[in-house]
């Protein structure tokens, strides 16, 4: 695994805690303006190692998420999607998935990984109702909407591509 990207920002108003989280690629780690260097690296070796362990605890395997998919789909869409394979990519930059009705594939972007469960399976929801349906239109939506979270995940979706000054995906964007 590459060595995460690390920032460190010092606050003249923090006293005595230290705090980390993940902002894009890099990870974040505040702390008192007054803490000695050495503090700093013990604690953002610390901060830095919390947080990977929590992400990798996050990212379900590409095994996983196979069958993830397979329960969703027999849960909300009655089993007839029936995906081939299921995988993380990192290349996908515009997308929170995509889907390859030909060979039954899916593709979740990594960006996902760091999105509550709920939001995970909602987009696996929308591209196994791509096996289903190829397009956008109503009968694809009613299949999409068979999942009692998706209005939710939509607007968190779309929060989340507001927040980072994205467009939200094609597809994604769909208000009925």
């Amino acid at each position: 695994m590459a060595e995460a990207k690390v920032e460190v920002r010092r606050s003249k108003r923090r006293r005595r805690t230290v705090s980390a989280y993940r902002e894009g690629d890099v990870i974040v780690v505040l702390i008192p303006a007054s803490m000695s260097k050495r503090d700093e690296a013990t604690w953002v070796a610390d901060m830095v190692a919390r947080i990977e362990k929590k992400e990798a605890r996050r990212k379900p395997s590409d095994t996983e998420l196979l069958a993830r998919a397979t329960s969703l789909s027999d849960a909300w869409l009655g089993g007839l999607a029936k995906p081939a394979s299921v995988r993380w990519v990192s290349n996908q930059k515009s997308r929170w998935g995509s889907c390859t009705p030909g060979d039954r594939s899916i593709r979740l972007s990594e960006r996902l990984q760091q999105m509550p469960p709920w939001v995970v399976d909602y987009v696996l929801i929308h591209e196994l109702a791509h096996l289903l349906e190829p397009g956008h239109g109503p009968a694809f939506w009613a299949w999409v909407d068979r999942y009692p979270r998706s209005e939710r995940a939509k607007g968190y979706l779309a929060g989340w591509s507001s927040a980072a000054r994205l467009e939200l995906p094609e597809g994604y964007d769909e208000v009925d």
